[in-house]
């Protein structure tokens, strides 16, 4: 039997978020459609939670306040928003907007049947770009890579793990939200701080920087 060669990895992306596209795994209000990252060739991955109302609507990851936070984070890593969302494949845990929270205030969690049924996508993304470094952002994408783990014991350092495309350092964020209080204690942002840190090494190392 002929192996079939792997496509280029743009095509092979371009490909993937065609099929992406046109999910209809789960139930969802109308209207709701999965939101896919524009780059054709990261040199790594970053990986948060679910697309928010603003997302949604604009069609592209990290698009509102969350994400606003995030680039700014990342300027301290030392690429802006355009370079990152050039050479970083923005993905995600689900990839709908889940819908606002029963209670009124933020966003729902998916629940564990929206996170199995879109765990395919993640996984052949991880197949395609066999990323050296990801960047889970948030609670539901460091559990994705590291299991259940403290934020203090996972955030501030590089951790090396097995994936269904391989190896990958792993380097986690906490959430930009803000709706969590673990940001703000002085102790968490140094290891904030320190995580930014060694993510910017890492982007040296690959000699990728925001343009001037």
């Amino acid at each position: 039997m002929t192996r079939r060669k792997p496509l280029p990895l743009a095509r092979a992306l371009e490909e993937h978020a065609e099929a992406l596209l046109a999910c209809r795994k789960c139930v969802l209000s109308p209207g709701i459609r999965p939101v896919t990252t524009a780059t054709r060739t990261p040199i790594a991955m970053l990986v948060g939670q679910a697309p928010g109302q603003m997302e949604q609507a604009g069609g592209r990851p990290f698009a509102g306040r969350a994400g606003k936070t995030l680039f700014q984070w990342l300027a301290q890593a030392g690429l802006d928003e355009q370079t990152a969302r050039d050479r970083l494949y923005i993905a995600a845990i689900t990839r709908c907007y889940p819908g606002p929270h029963p209670s009124g205030r933020g966003d729902r969690v998916p629940t564990l049947g929206e996170r199995k049924r879109c765990g395919d996508w993640l996984a052949n993304e991880l197949r395609i770009i066999r990323p050296p470094f990801i960047v889970p952002v948030g609670r539901l994408a460091i559990d994705r890579f590291l299991g259940p783990m403290p934020l203090d014991e996972a955030v501030g350092r590089e951790h090396q793990v097995e994936h269904e495309g391989g190896s990958s350092v792993i380097i986690p964020l906490p959430h930009p939200s803000g709706a969590s209080s673990w940001i703000h204690a002085p102790e968490h942002k140094a290891l904030l701080n320190r995580s930014l840190e060694l993510l910017r090494k890492r982007l040296v190392a690959k000699r990728v920087r925001s343009v001037a």
